[in-house]
């Protein structure tokens, strides 16, 4: 199976969290990106301050490598408007995809009502501007019915308020990839954590974030239906190698 049209090859550090000063993350970044071109990946996932670097390299290599950057990241705490303000940057800077990380926590905390008006004021931007737009749930940070339940909340809110054309470019993605989990347990996409998410967010696609590693996991995860896969080890999984990496 040829798996690169599936693979959203992903950076997201910061200098700090990489251990490196800003020109060595920025050096980091462009090989991220060189890469994704060379093997044609779907995407490269990146920070939102690196959009418009990455998109001159796309321009500059004539390819067709897409440009997604992650919207309150990591925690999806920030404000709707800041959120809002985010994405409008990115979009400005030549982004394809945004993928807004959910205020899971407000939604653990019963507010539902923020949740809903953030997903549909962050996916009427996205559509409005033609972009693709993902919302991550942090399955990491949820029990199975909130997972569920999250899920279906996106799903909804969509279909009640989008044209069924839209539908296509409306993803419920698992993970951040900087969740701290305790007791070593998995901060990315599981079987059964996918498995939820397929069943409750159709007609809505589904993106496995984190956690897949090699060919074998990916190819596991598009039979059973995902259309997406965020990985920070894209060329070793098509290299049929073990990404030894936490994304």
């Amino acid at each position: 199976m040829n798996i690169k049209k599936y693979l959203d090859s992903t950076y997201l550090k910061t200098a700090e969290q990489a251990g490196l000063d800003y020109d060595e993350n920025v050096k980091r970044v462009k090989g991220f990106v060189q890469e994704a071109i060379d093997e044609h990946f779907k995407l490269i996932m990146i920070r939102p301050d690196m959009v418009a670097l990455a998109k001159q390299m796309v321009v500059d290599a004539g390819s067709n490598l897409q440009i997604g950057t992650v919207i309150g990241f990591p925690e999806g705490n920030s404000t709707i408007a800041d959120k809002l303000l985010e994405a409008e940057k990115a979009i400005q800077n030549g982004v394809d995809d945004l993928d807004f990380v959910c205020n899971y926590e407000a939604f653990k905390n019963g507010d539902v009502d923020l949740v809903k008006t953030e997903v549909l004021k962050g996916t009427q931007l996205s559509v409005e501007n033609n972009k693709v737009v993902k919302w991550i749930i942090e399955v990491a940070a949820l029990n199975d019915t909130q997972i569920v339940q999250l899920t279906a909340l996106i799903k909804n809110v969509v279909i009640s308020n989008f044209k069924e054309d839209c539908f296509s470019s409306v993803f419920v993605k698992s993970s951040t990839g900087f969740f701290k989990t305790e007791n070593n347990l998995p901060n990315g996409a599981t079987i059964p954590a996918i498995k939820l998410m397929l069943e409750n967010a159709t007609p809505l696609s589904v993106k496995a974030a984190g956690g897949v590693r090699t060919y074998d996991e990916a190819v596991e995860m598009i039979k059973l239906g995902v259309k997406r896969i965020g990985t920070s080890g894209a060329k070793a999984i098509v290299s049929g190698e073990n990404a030894n990496n936490g994304y």
